[in-house]
């Protein structure tokens, strides 16, 4: 217990002499991962659109030469960024670069090296997240959207693409709340983020337990609070769970065709709105008179 009250007043203390430069971590942590996760998405779906366009044997040599070229390419830039680790990417492009190029290409911003490394690594994953959201879309879809005179572009654009971005909202949703989490590592190239300011807090006091809950507990505010909005998001997107048909013609029978309200006070009992007994009320006076026409006919 004693230790318990000493971590708290450890705590305490840190929180009260640096809690702006720990809100100032998590605001770069928060403005990082979210302008990196856009980006991301945005080479993502770029990679995952060419990765699906359809190359047959018919096609012209000079095309299917070209869709895989291209598709070779992806795949490079897939397999490198994810088989490899963000640090040692973060090293590579931010102290490697102007090696190679003897400073022709360096960063003069810290945080372009940034948004840059976390960029590329999220896009390679989101690459095939948007290439299996397309591919889970029925191909039935596709071959409706041909027979109506639909093109290739047509097709992605208003057919295919809005079914796979709600297949795939989870996926981006999860790749934002890991590239909170990855950011930890940019403090390698000098960028301040909220780890980083931990570790200069820890500089500074040498409490580095009493410190390292403060991080983890503003880690789980930013992840928990992403996890919320993004499940709202998803709720948003799928609609009601209830749908109610109308019937546009008042004319048309619609017995059957659409859900009757519940009577809050007797729950066992259906009731018609004032409209629905309109509606009914027609339809079966077209009936009546329809039927009637044809006993005058017999």
């Amino acid at each position: 217990m004693e230790k318990l009250l000493q971590l708290g007043s450890d705590i305490a203390k840190l929180w009260e002499t640096y809690s702006a430069t720990y809100l100032y971590g998590m605001r770069d942590t928060l403005i990082l991962a979210l302008v990196a996760t856009v980006i991301g998405c945005i080479i993502g779906l770029v990679c995952g659109v060419l990765n699906t366009i359809p190359c047959e044997q018919e096609d012209a040599p000079a095309k299917r030469f070209v869709l895989g070229l291209v598709r070779a390419l992806v795949r490079i830039y897939v397999e490198v960024f994810r088989g490899t680790p963000m640090v040692l990417q973060a090293v590579f492009m931010y102290y490697g670069l102007p090696y190679f190029t003897d400073n022709a290409i360096k960063f003069n911003n810290v945080w372009a090296a940034a948004i840059l490394v976390v960029s590329v690594n999220t896009g390679a994953y989101m690459a095939e997240s948007v290439r299996g959201g397309i591919i889970s879309v029925d191909p039935g879809q596709t071959e409706g959207a041909k027979a109506i005179g639909m093109n290739h572009v047509q097709t992605m654009l208003y057919v295919i693409l809005p079914q796979a971005l709600r297949n795939i909202l989870p996926q981006i949703g999860n790749n934002f709340i890991i590239n909170v989490k990855d950011t930890s590592i940019m403090f390698i190239i000098s960028f301040t983020e909220f780890f980083a300011v931990h570790r200069a807090v820890v500089g500074a006091t040498y409490l580095y337990f009493p410190s390292a809950v403060i991080e983890m507990g503003g880690y789980l505010v930013m992840t928990l609070t992403a996890s919320f909005l993004l499940r709202w998001m998803e709720r948003k997107m799928d609609g009601p769970e209830n749908f109610d048909l109308a019937v546009a013609d008042p004319l048309v029978p619609g017995e059957g065709m659409h859900r009757y309200k519940k009577n809050p006070k007797e729950p066992n009992a259906d009731y018609r709105s004032k409209e629905q007994e309109e509606s009914a009320g027609l339809a079966a006076k077209t009936t009546g008179w329809r039927n009637r026409g044809k006993g005058a006919r017999k």
